[in-house]
Parts: C-alpha cells; sequence; structure tokens
C-alpha cells in the first residue's frame, strides 16, 4: 500500500517528502515563519483528495465509455466553529448528460480518499 517519509532538517520548516520514485517538499508560508518552499500540509491533504477524485472519475467515465473530456476539482478546507470541512466543487467537461452528471457526483463522494477522511482513521506512533 502507501508509504512515504518525511524529514525536517535545518531549514525551518521545509520538509523532504519521499513516497516510491518521487521527492517533494513541504512548507509553511512565510506569514507562519516558512520559507513557502512547497505546499503547506493542508493543501498536500486537499491534493492528494482532489487527485484520487479526478483519478476515479476519469477511470470511471472511461470503463462506461462516456464522454468526459475533463474533470477538475476545486477543494477548500474551512474551519467554522472549530469544525473542519472540506468543500469540493466537480466541473465535469463533456457532452455529458444530467443522469451521467449525476452519477459523476455520487461517484466523487465515494472515492478511496473520501472515505477515509469520511471514516477517520487510526494512526499509531512509535519510536524506532
Amino acid at each position: 500500500m502507501a508509504r512515504a517519509e518525511a524529514a525536517i532538517g535545518a531549514a525551518r520548516y521545509a520538509v523532504s517528502i519521499r513516497t516510491g520514485d518521487h521527492q517533494l517538499v513541504a512548507d509553511e508560508p512565510q506569514k507562519l515563519g516558512g520559507g513557502d518552499a512547497g505546499p503547506a500540509p493542508y493543501d498536500l491533504l486537499l491534493a492528494s483528495l482532489g487527485a484520487c477524485t479526478a483519478i476515479t472519475l476519469k477511470m470511471y467515465a472511461e470503463r462506461k465509455q462516456w464522454p468526459l473530456s475533463e474533470a477538475k476539482v476545486a477543494l477548500h478546507y474551512l474551519v467554522e466553529n472549530g469544525t473542519g470541512r472540506i468543500e469540493r466543487v466537480l466541473t465535469l467537461d463533456g457532452p455529458l448528460d444530467d443522469d451521467q452528471r449525476a452519477r459523476l457526483a455520487d461517484i466523487a463522494e465515494r472515492t478511496p480518499v473520501t472515505l477515509t477522511l469520511k471514516s477517520g482513521l487510526a494512526i499509531s506512533t512509535s519510536l524506532s
């Protein structure tokens, strides 16, 4: 399944992330004391959800041979009265009918990352 490693060193909040054959950097914005060398942690969370949503919709449309030419996923993390929530807006391009569009919106509610976030996830921490 998925694996990642994250390490922080001398740069104030810049984190080197390695996952598979890929390397990226996360950081905090300058207004929070970081160097803005990469996306902030919540931005990465939203990016993961957006990527999973777009990929799942594309796979589903391909399997059904539906004319989805592009799927855009806009995400916004909000905190209101101490409770966090994510707003997700889908823009589906292509000559889809209303039933196909509604089905794709329904599928977006059941992508793997969506279901993981909605159900919560146990996290265990240990020292090496």
